[in-house]
């Protein structure tokens, strides 16, 4: 089976001056979604929100946002086990739980405390607005760039859950395997450069500076469709 179309559409190592930059370059390469009646945007909190603020003004689709948080391992929270999804989906990495012998009671646990933190997120950044509806709507979901494919991946099953047209995957970088096996789940990848030594996300920006909770709501309090 053949990829879809987005994820061929690549080239060769590029950098960004910073997110709103890298977003401008993804709304080139998602033209072909422009204007359609039922499309939507969702930035993943919170460095996806304003590369998905690019997108949705180029397209004129509305934009919202969408929380995934990372499910750290105990005592080495920089390391993912898994994903958590608004939504309540959860993805697992079962190599890292079973290498690691981080026990059931453990992973509920960590999964408890992120819930509480998203739930605090998603109440600081639409202050009771419910989310935004995906049945029968072509989804474009948007982060910064892609590194284990993680946090998209639970975004998409979350996504998929509330039953939409299709789901976009769109991602200023992301190393070539990991997009080549989100195709499998979305209906569509795209990403603009995937560099063969990818190392971070972070190495395509010149200005990779953490975005803010005020920075997430200024985006979402002002959409421009």
């Amino acid at each position: 089976m053949s990829p879809p179309s987005g994820f061929r559409r690549r080239t060769a190592l590029r950098t960004f001056r910073d997110r709103r930059e890298a977003g401008r370059a993804l709304a080139e390469q998602l033209a072909s979604y422009r204007g359609k009646d039922n499309l939507m945007v969702l930035g993943l909190a919170r460095g996806g929100v304003p590369v998905a603020a690019e997108i949705a003004s180029a397209l004129r689709a509305p934009l919202d946002v969408f929380l995934v948080r990372k499910l750290g391992v105990p005592r080495w929270s920089e390391l993912a086990m898994g994903a958590l999804a608004s939504g309540g989906g959860v993805v697992m990495n079962d190599n890292v739980v079973s290498s690691l012998h981080v026990t059931d009671e453990q992973v509920r646990e960590v999964i408890d405390s992120e819930t509480a933190e998203l739930t605090r997120r998603e109440q600081a950044y639409r202050g009771g607005r419910p989310a935004a509806d995906p049945t029968g709507k072509i989804v474009i979901l948007v982060d910064d760039g892609i590194a284990t494919g993680a946090s998209m991946l639970a975004a998409v099953q979350a996504i998929r859950a509330g039953g939409p047209d299709s789901i976009v995957v769109a991602a200023p970088v992301g190393p070539q395997p990991v997009c080549q096996e989100l195709s499998r789940t979305a209906d569509d990848v795209v990403c603009v450069t995937m560099p063969g030594d990818f190392e971070a996300v972070g190495q395509v920006y010149d200005d990779f500076h953490q975005v803010s909770d005020d920075e997430v709501r200024e985006l979402l309090a002002n959409p421009t469709v």
